[in-house]
């Protein structure tokens, strides 16, 4: 028997189609949901998923304010950029893209995000929050593979969830709110030991390793659900699509699994805080 194919294509058109509804009520109200997007210099692939995140608000009819600034914007120039648009009652949302160049201090940059703002789940206190399950906006990613769980309706108390990966935005968030729906959840690095045999005893395996191709199908459980969080050049996961497709009871392809969920809940979550902001208006 084939696994089922969870498709995040499908997923992301449902989230949108309900979106557009409440974008809709909003702008009865005179308000129009607004996500600031930042980007520092000038690297080609972030121009290109900037571009993508305002034309995905555009067809929403959500605002996209962007903001290019030149790259030898320094940390302070940055910060100042992120103060104005915390204080602009009209944006909703903050997108800081990543990377920025190296002599910038990112990760100050992140924290200086208004946390009613943070709608891609980047700063440490949206983290802390999500730990503890009642952030708004978790990262888009993890926040993703979970609408895919949800949408599908594949169970996950009691079960063993293995995480392969520890970034900040992916794997530790993914894993807390994993946690937090019962699951029992084993988080793995560079520095696991006998990884093959952890993912062999995996219910649901999420990879989050970027590294393409990297887990095989013979690592598998028979049967596990298996969520791949990797984008790799080429369009290529981080799971071995052929030998996993094999094992596997259900399965996120590369492209169109994970990807379009992620900017689907980034477009959510801008929603949900320009109806928060709305309602605190009042």
């Amino acid at each position: 028997m084939e696994p089922l194919i969870l498709d995040g294509k499908k997923v992301a058109d449902d989230i949108k189609e309900r979106l557009q509804t409440r974008v809709g009520e909003l702008k009865n109200q005179g308000i129009s949901p607004c996500l600031a997007t930042i980007l520092v210099g000038d690297d080609p692939s972030s121009e290109t998923y900037v571009k993508m995140k305002g034309n995905a608000c555009e067809r929403l009819g959500i605002l996209s304010k962007r903001i290019h600034l030149p790259k030898e914007t320094t940390t302070e120039e940055l910060l100042d950029t992120i103060y104005q648009l915390n204080q602009d009652s009209t944006v909703h949302g903050i997108l800081l893209q990543h990377p920025v160049p190296s002599h910038i201090d990112e990760r100050a940059a992140f924290e200086s995000i208004a946390i009613e703002k943070d709608v891609d789940g980047v700063t440490s206190l949206g983290f802390g929050q999500t730990t503890f399950g009642f952030g708004d906006f978790p990262s888009c990613t993890p926040a993703a593979i979970i609408e895919i769980i949800n949408y599908y309706n594949v169970e996950l108390e009691g079960k063993h969830a293995v995480v392969i990966g520890r970034s900040p935005i992916l794997g530790k968030p993914v894993s807390m709110m994993l946690l937090n729906r019962n699951a029992t959840v084993t988080t793995c690095h560079s520095y696991t030991e006998n990884l093959p045999e952890m993912i062999k005893s995996a219910d649901i395996v999420v990879a989050a390793v970027g590294k393409p191709n990297f887990i095989k199908g013979e690592w598998l459980k028979e049967g596990a659900v298996v969520l791949d969080a990797g984008y790799n050049k080429g369009n290529i996961g981080d799971v071995e699509y052929e030998t996993c497709f094999e094992k596997a009871s259900a399965i996120t392809p590369v492209p169109g699994g994970v990807g379009p969920v992620t900017i689907s809940m980034l477009l959510k979550q801008t929603v949900d805080s320009a109806e928060k902001m709305g309602v605190s208006v009042k």
